[in-house]
């Protein structure tokens, strides 16, 4: 799989950390602005009214948002993601950012959780080219277990 010099970024934030992130999209605003943005529903608007960037919102997260952006990775439409999470809060919809982070991690997607990490991920040499990496043969994985179950139940 190839992520293209353009990325395809997703950017999500607790409430408790949308202010942060926010101030982390305006300092690093001239790099975002390279790129395609999305979000979850608030904090998509949010960073729109305040530093001006082009973000395309989802729904909020806990009305299905963080699901929404997790099927963008399976379509191959998301090439990493940026979750200000804030571990000291409970999350109502905790599973769905499990699920998130699952999916991410399935298709071999980039998170960035906290402002340093972040850092890290826009300020990478890959952020200004090509970047290949391999991602599961799920139809091989399919025909494989096919198969086994074939040659069980003929057993």
């Amino acid at each position: 799989m190839t992520i293209g010099k353009q990325k395809n970024i997703a950017l999500i934030a607790h409430d408790g950390k949308k202010q942060e992130l926010i101030a982390w999209c305006e300092k690093n605003k001239e790099i975002l602005g390279r790129h395609f943005l999305c979000g979850t529903g608030t904090t998509a608007r949010m960073i729109t009214d305040k530093t001006g960037l082009p973000v395309r919102g989802y729904s909020s997260g806990p009305l299905g948002g963080d699901q929404q952006i997790g099927a963008k990775i399976v379509e191959g439409k998301i090439d990493f993601i940026v979750f200000f999470s804030d571990p000291l809060s409970a999350q109502p919809h905790d599973p769905d950012i499990k699920a998130l982070m699952r999916i991410a991690q399935v298709y071999d997607i980039p998170m960035a959780v906290n402002r340093a990490s972040a850092d890290f991920m826009l300020n990478s040499l890959y952020m200004n080219e090509e970047y290949e990496h391999p991602v599961i043969d799920f139809d091989m994985i399919v025909k494989q277990r096919s198969s086994d179950l074939k040659e069980e139940s003929v057993q």
